[in-house]
C-alpha cells in the first residue's frame, strides 16, 4: 500500500508537480496570524511529550473529540496527557472528510516522519516513538518551528501584553517573532471586565482616564510601544449583527461616561461607541502603516455549558450570520474619507460572503499600493481543501490573486504550521489544473512568479515596509 502522505499530494498534474516542488515547497514562511505562545518561544520551551505538543493546545481537536462524545474533563480538563492523546488517537479515524485528517497525516510525516495513520491499535506505540524523538532530538518550540521552514511570524497580543518575549525571541533565536494587536479589548467596552482592564491600562501608561480624550492617548501610548517591538498588524472581531454607525464626538463621549460610572450600553448605544474607537484605531493603524485584520462573522455565543468549562475561546462557536456589507463599507468608507484607511485584510466565516469581500477588495484602492484591500485566505471553518480553493478561485474571479498575501495558521498548536504546505500544494494543484486546461499559459516562469508571490513575496513586501510614523520622538 502507497503511503497516504508522498511527495506529491493533492498534485494532481504535470504543471502542479513543477510548481510545488520547484518552487513553492522551498520558500520561507511568514505567518501573519497565530495564537503561539511568545514566551514558549523567547524560551525555546521544550515540550515533554507528544500530547502536550500535539493535542493540548489544539481547539481544533478539542471541536472534533467533544463531536465524538469524549468528556470535556478529559479534553481540556486535568485528564493525564495519555489519555487526551488517546482520545485524540480514537478521534482521528472518525475525520474523514475533514481537514484535520489530512493535516494530522502531513503532521505525523513530516516532523516525526511516520507514515502510517494513527489509530487506537497503534496509539501506543506512536507514542513512545514520537516522545523518544521529542527528547532525543529536543524538539522545542523554535527549532520545531525551523523544520515548516518558518521565517517569522506575528502572535496575537492584547494593548496590555508583555512584549518583551517577542524581542527576546528575535534577538535570540533565528526566526522573527513580531507581536500582533489584538484589539477587541479596545472596544468590547460593555464587557462586566472592561472596568478592570481599564484601570490597568490606566496604570501601565501612567494616565489618567476621566474621558474619551484620555482613553485614545493612553490608547497611543500603548501602540507606540507595539510599534518599537516590531507590531504591524492588528486584528479585530466585527461579530455577528454589529452594526457600523459614526455618532458624532459629543454622543460618543457621552456613552463613554456612562460607561465610566457602571451603566451598560444598550445594543444601539455599544455599536455607536464601538463604531467611533474602530475609526479612531483605523486612522492610528494607518498612520503606523499597519494592516488591519478583520475577522467577520463569526457567532461566538453558543453553548454556556461550554464557556462555563472551556472558557471564552474555547474553540466551540459557530458560523453567524452574512456579513452587513453597508456596515463594512461605511466604515471601510468613514476611514479613507476622514483618519486614513490602512492595508486591510478581510476574513470571513460565512462563505455566502465570499463574492461579496473579493469584489470589494477593487473598491477601496491607492495610487502605488497593489493590493490594499485583501480578500483573506480561508479562515476557521473555511479553511479546508474546497473551502481554499473555493477563496482562491473567488478572489481569481473577482479581484487579483497575484496580490494575494498567502496563508495564515490561526492557530495554537506550533504543529499547525502544516496548514502553509497543504494551502501551498492546493493552490499549486489549481494554477497547474488551469495550466493543464488551457486556461492559462502553460509558462513555467509565469506561473512561478504568481506562486513566489501569493506564498511569500507579498506579505514579505509588507511585514518589512517602514512605518510612516517615528515613534521614538
Amino acid at each position: 500500500m502507497n503511503a497516504f502522505i508522498h511527495d506529491d499530494f493533492l498534485l494532481e498534474n504535470k504543471m502542479a508537480r513543477i510548481l510545488f516542488h520547484d518552487t513553492a515547497k522551498s520558500l520561507p514562511v511568514i505567518d501573519y496570524h497565530n495564537h503561539l505562545d511568545p514566551f514558549q518561544l523567547a524560551n525555546d520551551h521544550q515540550f515533554e511529550n507528544l500530547a502536550q505538543l500535539w493535542v493540548i493546545p489544539d481547539q481544533y481537536k478539542h471541536r472534533a473529540m467533544r463531536m465524538s462524545g469524549v468528556p470535556e474533563s478529559e479534553i481540556t480538563g486535568k485528564a493525564p496527557d495519555v489519555l487526551k492523546y488517546g482520545h485524540w488517537a480514537g478521534t482521528l479515524p472518525k475525520t474523514l472528510g475533514n481537514p484535520l485528517f489530512h493535516w494530522s497525516a502531513m503532521e505525523l510525516k513530516k516532523v516525526f516522519g511516520i507514515g502510517e495513520l494513527l489509530h487506537p491499535d497503534n496509539a501506543d506505540r506512536i507514542y513512545q516513538h514520537c516522545n523518544e524523538i521529542i527528547r532525543a532530538e529536543k524538539l522545542s518550540a523554535i527549532r520545531l518551528l525551523k523544520v515548516w521552514g518558518v521565517e517569522g511570524l506575528c502572535t496575537s497580543d492584547d494593548l496590555l501584553g508583555d512584549l518583551t518575549p517577542h524581542m527576546a525571541a528575535t534577538a535570540q533565536q533565528d526566526i522573527c517573532v513580531w507581536p500582533s494587536l489584538r484589539g477587541d479589548s479596545m472596544v468590547e467596552v460593555n464587557r462586566s471586565s472592561f472596568p478592570e482592564w481599564l484601570g490597568r491600562l490606566s496604570q501601565t501608561v501612567d494616565q489618567k482616564i476621566q474621558n474619551l480624550d484620555e482613553y485614545c492617548s493612553a490608547i497611543r501610548v500603548r501602540l507606540d510601544g507595539f510599534q518599537e517591538a516590531g507590531c504591524r498588524f492588528a486584528d479585530h472581531a466585527v461579530n455577528a449583527g454589529f452594526q457600523f454607525r459614526l455618532p458624532d464626538r459629543a454622543l460618543a463621549e457621552h456613552l463613554f461616561q456612562q460607561r465610566l460610572q457602571g451603566a451598560s450600553l444598550n445594543t444601539s448605544e455599544l455599536y455607536q461607541l464601538q463604531s467611533l474607537l474602530l475609526t479612531f484605531l483605523g486612522g492610528e493603524y494607518a498612520a503606523r502603516n499597519w494592516t488591519l485584520q478583520l475577522h467577520i462573522g463569526a457567532q461566538r455565543d453558543t453553548s454556556s455549558r461550554l464557556r462555563k468549562l472551556a472558557g471564552r475561546s474555547g474553540g466551540y462557536a459557530a458560523i453567524g450570520n452574512t456579513t452587513d456589507i453597508v456596515s463594512l463599507v461605511g466604515f471601510l468608507d468613514a476611514l479613507e474619507s476622514t483618519t486614513g484607511l490602512p492595508r486591510v485584510i478581510l476574513y470571513n466565516l460565512n462563505p455566502t460572503d465570499n463574492e461579496a469581500l473579493a469584489s470589494l477588495t477593487g473598491s477601496f484602492t491607492e495610487d502605488g499600493m497593489p493590493g490594499k484591500v485583501q480578500f483573506g485566505p480561508a479562515w476557521w471553518y473555511n479553511d479546508h481543501l474546497e473551502g481554499i480553493r473555493r477563496q482562491l478561485l473567488t478572489l481569481a474571479n473577482y479581484g487579483l490573486l497575484y496580490h494575494a498575501v498567502g496563508m495564515t495558521t490561526d492557530s495554537r498548536s506550533i504543529l499547525s504550521f502544516s496548514r502553509h504546505e497543504y494551502y501551498r500544494r492546493v493552490l499549486c494543484n489549481l494554477v497547474g489544473e488551469w495550466a493543464e486546461k488551457g486556461q492559462v499559459p502553460a509558462d513555467e516562469a509565469l506561473l512561478q512568479e504568481l506562486i513566489r508571490a501569493v506564498c511569500y513575496g507579498n506579505i514579505k513586501n509588507w511585514i518589512t515596509e517602514k512605518s510612516t510614523v517615528d515613534v521614538s520622538k
